[in-house]
């Protein structure tokens, strides 16, 4: 057994059962969607706040997984080379839709909508220093940040998901952290914090 991204415990490999999908087995292709489904869908509704877009883009990824298997070079974990299809594929349809907002988990409850329990956690800093903090931060930097804070994925799945090495990934976390903590302290040293 081994831990799912949203904590949950699985029976087999994944990486067993995407070979048998890449082999046209059904119920294998079943078994990943019922283990990986919920936390994808959820991670995307908090990239993308519209639910029959986000359904589509799950739906999507299914197809696309069932059409591609054979393409997973056995390099990292599933999970995160199916979050990297389904990042893709949400992106993919926002560049042609102008009315959807595609937000970073720090900006989602300024849209009107309940926090949930883990975000209720990051809400007293999201808006706070750490959010202009985080919003200075370099497009590379913020998605390490992004894939690994927030999504919880692991350098591995981070580097695979961003499409560059594992220790590429340790170098920008860690040049992230001490870019925010320079710019944290810096807030703290002007608003006379001591």
């Amino acid at each position: 057994m081994r831990a799912a991204p949203d904590g949950t415990e699985q029976h087999g490999g994944d990486a067993a059962l995407l070979a048998a999908v890449a082999e046209g087995d059904g119920a294998a292709l079943r078994e990943l969607y019922d283990a990986h489904s919920a936390w994808l869908y959820a991670r995307l509704m908090r990239r993308c706040h519209d639910h029959e877009l986000v359904l589509e883009v799950v739906q999507d990824t299914w197809v696309a997984l069932w059409k591609d298997a054979r393409r997973f070079r056995g390099e990292g974990e599933v999970a995160a080379w199916l979050w990297g299809i389904a990042f893709r594929r949400l992106v993919s349809r926002l560049r042609s839709r102008k009315d959807v907002l595609l937000v970073d988990d720090w900006e989602a409850p300024a849209l009107g909508r309940s926090p949930g329990a883990e975000e209720e956690v990051l809400l007293g800093v999201e808006y706070g220093d750490l959010a202009g903090a985080l919003r200075r931060l370099s497009p590379e930097f913020r998605a390490v940040v992004q894939a690994v804070v927030l999504d919880g994925l692991t350098t591995r799945e981070a580097g695979r998901l961003l499409g560059v090495r594992e220790n590429t990934v340790k170098t920008r976390l860690h040049r992230a952290k001490g870019q925010l903590r320079g710019a944290l302290a810096e807030t703290a040293l002007r608003e006379g914090w001591r």
